[in-house]
């Protein structure tokens, strides 16, 4: 039985949440805390839709030197909070890159903080790289919600330099990873998508492995038929698949499955970080792809042009926001408001084709439609008269009109002053 000295000393332990996930980086530093801090260490598993063994990794946890392991369930959470927040707003950045990393991070550092406020702690710990998004993410957010807890980042304190060095620690350690010398590849999975960095993908000139990807069949192996799927939305959110309604999970479990086996979602990127670095990374997310393709496809259909055009700039913006781990701020919950507006009439169903990692749309219908076929056919009718558009060209030209005989009457004032010096 432990003495009172004992016991004084186990309470006045710093305690340390740290955002665990029982891959490389994490599994090392519950030691690394326990070492270098002296602490108790408080390991928050999030469960984002990653499909690992929770309960395997809650033993590894402990089996490292976890004092306590909280597990939360936030897939549900991820996706409607997040996640169709950035669908509705048309957030995809640098033209590829449908945000599944940058998304889940705030809401594992939410539930990070939470955890860290019930269990009475001193830090908040995560195991991201000095030269990657994820710490900006991360400590962005524990600075809007709890700017009193101390970060710790060991990436930024240890003296290890790569993965193979942390592939030696855990060597010495007797720590069991799925990493290895071979297989060295950084893998983030949630509902949304499955990221792939380092390995053969630090050359931005090697293509990927076929083993790379995991998601998804190659085109090559996908079927030989084209294979359609027709997805329903309310007020921009999507809810069913192929007339059947589903919970938000379930929904997307059942599109990348869809999408996954016809190829769909795979992206190669060069992408411009936060912190001033190219990187370059392979994507998967197939039934991110085709909600992107369906919701684009019902906005198109049900949005005005004014507004269409203008939410494009908004897209960029939050797109850009989102990626840089400016969640939680004023500005995204402004364009959440605005997008929320934009998203009242986004109801309808769009059906789309897939085949070989191609994505077609085959049709679409909303009850809030503006397209009408009177006014879109070549039929001449009495909804439209073309003798308008003459009057209606018109007054859009006078502006091109004005700028034309000014720039004639410069030219012949200045042919004029050259014929004067001439004589």
């Amino acid at each position: 039985m432990p003495n009172s000295a004992t016991q004084d000393s186990a309470r006045t332990k710093k305690k340390i949440v740290l955002a665990y996930s029982g891959g490389l980086d994490t599994s090392i530093i519950i030691p690394w805390l326990k070492e270098n801090y002296d602490c108790e260490v408080i390991a928050m598993v999030g469960d984002v839709g990653q499909g690992d063994d929770i309960d395997a990794v809650v033993a590894k946890a402990y089996a490292t030197g976890a004092s306590k392991v909280v597990v939360e369930d936030m897939r549900e959470e991820f996706l409607t909070g997040y996640v169709f927040p950035a669908l509705k707003a048309g957030a995809v950045y640098e033209h590829k890159y449908l945000l599944g990393t940058s998304l889940a991070r705030p809401v594992i550092a939410k539930h990070q903080v939470e955890v860290a406020l019930r269990e009475s702690a001193e830090a908040v710990a995560h195991g991201c790289t000095g030269k990657g998004n994820d710490q900006v993410r991360f400590e962005l957010t524990y600075q809007a919600l709890a700017p009193e807890l101390q970060v710790i980042a060991p990436w930024r304190d240890w003296t290890l330099k790569s993965r193979e060095d942390c592939l030696d620690y855990a060597e010495a350690h007797g720590i069991a990873v799925a990493a290895s010398r071979e297989k060295i590849h950084s893998r983030d999975k949630n509902l949304w998508h499955l990221s792939h960095e380092g390995g053969e993908l630090e050359d931005a000139n090697h293509a990927p492995f076929d083993s790379t990807w995991q998601m998804s069949r190659s085109p090559q192996d996908a079927p030989d038929r084209e294979e359609t799927v027709e997805i329903g939305f309310e007020a921009g959110v999507p809810i069913s698949v192929g007339g059947m309604k589903l919970n938000p999970v379930s929904l997307v479990e059942l599109l990348n499955e869809i999408g996954g086996r016809n190829a769909i979602g795979r992206i190669d990127l060069v992408e411009n970080r936060f912190v001033g670095i190219k990187s370059r990374g392979c994507y998967e997310t197939p039934g991110g792809t085709l909600l992107v393709a369906a919701h684009r496809e019902l906005e198109a259909l049900t949005l005005d042009r004014e507004v269409a055009h203008f939410k494009q700039s908004i897209a960029l913006k939050y797109a850009e926001m989102v990626y840089y781990g400016f969640w939680f701020t004023p500005l995204r919950e402004a364009l959440d408001a605005f997008v929320a507006s934009t998203q009242q009439k986004v109801t309808g169903s769009v059906k789309l084709g897939l085949y070989k990692g191609n994505v077609t749309v085959l049709g679409r219908t909303s009850p809030y439609s503006l397209y009408r076929t009177d006014l879109s056919s070549f039929t001449m009718d009495s909804s439209y008269d073309q003798k308008d558009a003459a009057g209606f060209i018109r007054i859009l030209g006078l502006p091109l009109r004005s700028q034309a005989l000014a720039t004639r009457l410069e030219d012949a004032k200045e042919k004029e002053a050259g014929q004067g010096v001439a004589s």
